[in-house]
């Protein structure tokens, strides 16, 4: 038994909805930091403030795919999700430019991201449920067209309404109606694309899943190590465990004692000590041989990762780290560095900050071309080269905005985001091909959520630590936090060229 082929239509409606969650994201990432500092947060206390969309990723996303493997309704297995994650995103969007204090804005981005994460989740499932084997490749291909089209106009759409004569300013502590507009529209595009495939695609029943697998592996499989086996590693959790609790006491007192930037606490507890005590757990577990569970499953594949996958960590690592930066900043370092303003208020900031709109929807638009040109460009040379390229191109991107003098259309809007936006079509294919062919199929599940870790991670510890930088190294300048940004991407691309890629590139296969 096969899953039946579907047609270019049903493929695009079934992946319809993408355009109105990335709409989200793009209205999120291009105007929060402007939100925040409209509504007094200092610049160095931005990046603790986003905080909550990576934490709620990395919490959201694996608990909502668990639990959309094992529902179904009458509605389906994974619309129910994503169709409720747009109605608790659409009603964010229209409450957070209504945001009276700074710290109703701050859990409102929580709200949005997790409701967001909500419906992301099980649409990247979709494909893989609906679709069969041959056609899985343009599934994603028509999600990620959906991705750059959604995010492009997005970030234009304070700009767009500007130029409707909606004003682009207002008084001190008020989000300017161009930005609220754009967020309306915004919450009603998600939820209208989110019904649009909720109507228009069917799901497979789990009988009928079922019966398409049962040839295959099972994904998730009884560890057949033995009872010693478990006693040992138990051990091993439990020292490492300990070990990482006494060094996040230690760093935590450290910031207390010293006054250190709150944010690093972020890092200290946030980071070393639950990844701490996530590994005391997974040793008592395994200690008291209770071992058939996912979380002690989860600990040990993240312990015993293949090697490629290590080796992608660390290029995963500073490749968000990067793109992290540039999604706090760039707001702040284009208005102070390039306009001269930190007055929220005036002319100057918000052409800035529409400019900055403008920058990020043109280097979304770069990477909707540049995902169909690098498989090419792979082809004639090696994915590691490829995206060592890429990332080099957006490293040298980031770091050009220090140099602009005068901001017209092509060398504030286009310049610098075309090397940008040929690293971000890189970042959200490449590693992913050259990691699939490595994984065992009984644990591509599992590794697949792991590898997430090394996305969450990264802008976690920019969140904790560029606040402290800029703060006491910069003078408070954000156009070093996008310097730093740049020079991390460039060390990724480096990092790639060391990782033992060898599999055949095909295109079209």
């Amino acid at each position: 038994m096969e899953k039946r082929k579907l047609s270019f239509w049903q493929i695009w409606n079934m992946s319809f909805g993408f355009l109105g969650i990335q709409m989200g994201f793009a209205l999120q990432n291009s105007n929060v930091s402007r939100i925040f500092q409209t509504l007094g947060a200092n610049i160095d206390d931005i990046p603790i403030l986003w905080v909550a969309a990576p934490l709620t990723g990395l919490i959201i996303q694996p608990i909502i795919g668990y639990f959309s493997d094992r529902t179904w309704t009458k509605l389906g297995r994974r619309k129910p999700y994503f169709l409720a994650g747009a109605i608790l995103a659409s009603a964010a969007l229209f409450i957070m430019p209504n945001s009276p204090v700074l710290w109703i804005a701050a859990g409102m981005l929580w709200i949005m991201d997790a409701s967001i994460n909500v419906s992301m989740e099980p649409f990247r499932a979709f494909v893989g449920d609906n679709l069969p084997e041959k056609q899985r490749t343009m599934g994603f291909a028509m999600q990620s067209f959906f991705i750059g089209i959604g995010a492009y106009f997005a970030s234009k759409l304070p700009l767009i309404f500007t130029h409707l004569g909606v004003q682009n300013t207002a008084p001190l502590g008020i989000i300017p109606d161009s930005v609220k507009y754009s967020f309306y529209f915004g919450g009603i595009v998600f939820i209208i694309t989110v019904l649009w495939t909720v109507i228009t695609s069917k799901e497979y029943s789990p009988e009928e899943l079922a019966a398409f697998e049962k040839h295959k592996e099972a994904i998730f499989v009884k560890e057949e190590n033995s009872a010693d086996w478990f006693a040992s590693n138990a051990k091993s959790h439990l020292t490492k465990g300990i070990s990482f609790l006494i060094v996040s006491v230690l760093f935590s007192l450290a910031i207390f004692h010293f006054d250190l930037k709150k944010d690093l606490y972020v890092l200290s507890l946030g980071l070393i000590g639950l990844g701490g005590l996530a590994m005391l757990v997974s040793g008592l577990m395994q200690k008291t041989n209770n071992t058939e569970n996912g979380f002690v499953t989860i600990m040990n594949d993240f312990q015993f990762m293949p090697k490629i996958m290590k080796q992608l960590a660390w290029v995963q690592f500073f490749s968000w780290f990067a793109l992290f930066s540039m999604w706090i900043y760039t707001t702040l370092a284009v208005t102070q560095h390039i306009y001269g303003t930190t007055d929220t208020t005036s002319t100057a900031y918000n052409t800035g900050a529409n400019q900055v709109g403008e920058m990020f929807a043109n280097y979304n638009l770069i990477a909707a071309i540049a995902s169909f040109l690098l498989p090419l460009l792979a082809k004639y040379t090696s994915r590691k080269f490829t995206h060592f390229a890429a990332l080099v191109c957006g490293g040298l991107g980031l770091i050009s905005i220090y140099f602009i003098s005068e901001p017209t259309a092509f060398t504030m809007e286009w310049l610098p985001m075309i090397g940008v936006g040929i690293a971000w079509a890189s970042i959200l294919s490449i590693p992913y091909a050259m990691l699939s062919g490595s994984l065992p199929s009984n644990k591509m599940g599992y590794y697949m959520g792991v590898f997430n870790f090394f996305i969450v991670i990264p802008q976690l510890v920019a969140a904790s630590i560029l606040g402290f930088l800029v703060s006491k190294f910069f003078n408070n300048e954000p156009i070093y936090a996008l310097l730093i940004g740049g020079a991390s991407m460039i060390l990724a691309g480096i990092i790639a060229l060391t990782i033992n890629d060898e599999s055949k590139i095909i295109i079209n296969e």
